[in-house]
């Protein structure tokens, strides 16, 4: 087996990119990219009855939003069966394997003699022994001599060792009457020819390494390393599944979680790095290992998600969180289409981001430069502007006209003008959001003035207090 980590995310293309497959592609990148190795993609798409190419790009769209780039072409599982079938006649031939004639009521019949007589329904073909002289010229499958007596060991990094007594485990199909391949055959032989080094998957596929470990043992291959990772649950702690909200991929990102968020949380469920919440992904990289994988279910936490998503957008860099929303905003169809509200927006990112859980948190905080004027209050905001509010800002919109236009002297302005009226300035705070922004919750009202400029402030306060908006 090569020195180089090579590791694997092989989803079934039947539907969208899920949120356990994507933490699984998670731990595989992690993985292979904190190692200097390789982390490959492989559509398993044997089932072509449910697999489609709809699907399979939406799991193409996932992991690229996610931001998680494989290496390589993605190896379509369907197109090497051929290869498949070829180990399989080379098992046949090596006498690791043998063709089964029983028809379908026979293994029936056998299975409920088995019932009735209280003993194990695995299938014992008469043909495993046979003389192939014996053999008709009749329909076959090939099926794997597995052994008899003694154990498997399934030596899991995240599970431990997990032992299966051999009498457990049936002489399984490898290929089907009809000369197809069987997903067990696929997936050993796919693992083995792409040369992954470790198989990091849902345990739900636990029964399933013992079974592709024959076929490894029968072909004299070095087995990879298996790590078995707990599913994901809902809070109630049963399987995460649609009763709990939205599950594939392209939710979240059409809900407005940033990616870099989106890996985090993902990467902290299940795994821990001793009490480390917040993470970037070079340290996610240097730190992942499977020791650090737990035996438990994790439950999937929105509070927590949003909390890490949060801190995500207060670190990211200004251009690369306005990048970020506009990407988003494209996809709502409502990124602004004039460059002086872009130009504000772009200056605005400072003082947005703080506190802002998901984009159209971003978005709702940004409503003073999306809007335009007439600023249109909602419900609570037209609350605040009242008669002698408006009064107020009669008196003030001429102050600031002559004001320098910086913090300290629009801080000044505003300042005086509340104590004229002999109240604090946050009686006066509140018009001031009306106005600029029409909402109550928004930026400093400082920021709002100097990212809309001097014109801009005093049109808009111009209109409240003649209640123009």
């Amino acid at each position: 087996m090569s020195d180089q980590v090579v590791t694997r995310f092989a989803p079934s293309p039947t539907g969208f990119l899920h949120i356990g497959g994507a933490r699984t592609a998670l731990f595989n990148w992690l993985f292979a990219r904190g190692r200097g190795g390789r982390f490959l993609l492989r559509i398993e798409d044997t089932d072509r009855a449910r697999s489609t190419p709809e699907a399979t790009q939406a799991i193409l769209d996932g992991l690229a939003w996610m931001g998680l780039d494989h290496d390589g072409e993605a190896v379509s599982q369907a197109l090497r069966a051929e290869r498949h079938a070829e180990v399989a006649q080379e098992l046949l031939a090596r006498g690791e394997a043998y063709k089964c004639f029983s028809t379908q009521e026979e293994i029936e019949a056998f299975r409920e003699a088995a019932r009735a007589e209280g003993r194990s329904t695995l299938f014992q073909s008469p043909w495993r022994d046979a003389d192939p002289a014996t053999h008709p010229d009749a329909p076959h499958v090939i099926r794997i001599k597995a052994p008899r007596d003694g154990a498997t060991t399934i030596a899991d990094k995240v599970q431990g060792d997990v032992t299966i007594r051999n009498d457990q485990l049936d002489d399984m199909v490898l290929l089907r009457s009809d000369g197809s391949p069987v997903y067990m055959l696929a997936v050993a032989v796919d693992d083995h020819d792409m040369g992954v080094t470790h198989v990091i998957r849902g345990d739900d596929h636990l029964n399933n390494a013992a079974r592709q470990m024959l076929i490894y043992r029968a072909m004299g291959w070095p087995l990879p390393v298996y790590a078995h990772i707990p599913l994901i649950h809902g809070p109630d702690g049963k399987k995460l599944s649609k009763r709990h909200g939205a599950l594939g991929v392209e939710e979240y990102r059409d809900m407005g979680y940033p990616a870099a968020g989106m890996r985090n949380y993902l990467a902290r469920l299940g795994w821990s790095h001793g009490d480390d919440e917040f993470f970037t992904d070079a340290q996610a990289m240097e730190w992942f290992g499977l020791d650090g994988i737990g035996k438990s279910p994790a439950r999937f936490d929105f509070k927590k998600l949003e909390n890490i998503c949060g801190q995500h957008i207060a670190a990211t860099d200004d251009a690369a969180l306005l990048r970020d929303l506009l990407e988003f905003m494209d996809r709502r169809e409502t990124a602004p289409a004039d460059e002086v509200t872009l130009e504000r927006l772009e200056a605005a990112m400072p003082h947005l981001k703080e506190r802002a859980k998901t984009y159209p948190e971003l978005i709702e905080k940004a409503h003073f430069v999306l809007t335009s004027r007439p600023v249109l209050p909602d419900e609570k905001a037209a609350a605040q502007l009242d008669s002698v509010s408006r009064g107020i800002l009669s008196e003030l919109t001429p102050q600031l006209r002559n004001a320098t236009w910086s913090r300290e002297a629009l801080e000044a302005v505003c300042q005086g003008a509340a104590e004229a009226r002999d109240m604090k300035f946050g009686k006066l705070a509140g018009p001031l959001r009306a106005a600029l922004a029409g909402r109550t919750a928004t930026p400093s009202v400082f920021d709002m003035m100097l990212v809309l400029g001097r014109d801009e402030t005093i049109a808009r306060l111009d209109d409240a207090a003649t209640g123009a908006g």
